[in-house]
């Protein structure tokens, strides 16, 4: 369906404004200048995808979306459309009183529908379930965005937002139930946050926490891509959040580990040099 209604922005020569900075917005984006199409995004934001991106890391995505052609314009929200005679959108508003004819995307952010479930929510706004997805219902099971769960890696409930996690976790309800209806049991779900994105040419991966100091390493091995960058985030003096630009295979799953098992750090160029990585840290 997206494809269908890109080629008719292409036959018709719209341009397109994307609202928002976000994950789905970054990645929508691709897709539009992919079609050649003349792109604008639009965030409130200092920099794209806050949630996650360090200053330091939004800066590469950033000039990188520049050189492919795309307009960014951070720090204004939008504020209204104007509509054609036909109901479309003829024009998009910005609070900084600009006006583009452009077709526009819009990402925002969502909240889960949990008025059925009053008294079992949590603060964060997800339905508490145990470690295996079951709510206080027997047989309904939450999962996904909605779901507040018992995080094992951290001892504590929370409810995570990441696609990743919307597959475990429905997979994991899947085994729950097959297991009960054989009488037997699993294992109680064990993850680690993970977030990943394929944009053009590039492939990222994140894993664990953004909380505590953070420390960006780039590639000094002329032998690799000079794009391949990373970023630990540290608190309390242990890792406890790893991020990779370009990583091969091998070492996406060696920072996956590293979130995992928060190593201390006392020296993190040694760390890093440990993991593979030819690099300089740079202290943030």
């Amino acid at each position: 369906m997206l494809i269908s209604w890109l080629k008719r922005l292409r036959r018709r020569e719209w341009k397109a404004v994307i609202i928002g900075g976000g994950y789905t917005a970054l990645e929508v984006m691709c897709s539009f200048e992919n079609q050649h199409l003349d792109v604008t995004m639009v965030y409130p934001e200092q920099w794209c995808m806050p949630q996650l991106f360090t200053a330091g890391i939004a800066a590469f995505y950033e000039g990188y979306y520049a050189y492919k052609g795309i307009r960014i314009v951070k720090g204004t929200d939008l504020v209204g459309f104007t509509a054609d005679s036909n109901g479309g959108i003829k024009e998009v508003k910005l609070k900084m009183a600009e006006c583009w004819n452009r077709h526009c995307f819009c990402d925002v952010e969502t909240r889960p529908l949990t008025s059925l479930f009053r008294g079992q929510v949590e603060r964060n706004g997800g339905i508490k379930t145990d470690a295996f997805f079951r709510t206080s219902v027997p047989e309904v099971y939450a999962v996904g965005d909605v779901a507040t769960f018992p995080v094992k890696l951290y001892n504590e409930m929370r409810r995570v937002e990441y696609v990743d996690h919307a597959y475990k976790s429905a997979e994991h309800v899947v085994k729950v139930i097959k297991a009960n209806e054989k009488g037997k049991t699993i294992d109680e779900y064990d993850y680690i946050p993970s977030l990943f994105s394929r944009v053009f040419d590039l492939s990222w991966h994140f894993y664990g926490e953004t909380v505590g100091e953070t420390v960006l390493f780039r590639n000094r091995n002329p032998a690799c891509s000079v794009r391949k960058f990373g970023t630990y985030w540290i608190k309390e003096g242990k890792i406890v959040g790893a991020f990779l630009e370009s990583g091969t295979l091998e070492e996406n799953k060696k920072i996956a580990e590293v979130a995992r098992l928060q190593p201390a750090v006392d020296n993190l160029d040694v760390v890093i040099k440990e993991l593979g990585h030819s690099s300089k840290a740079i202290y943030r």
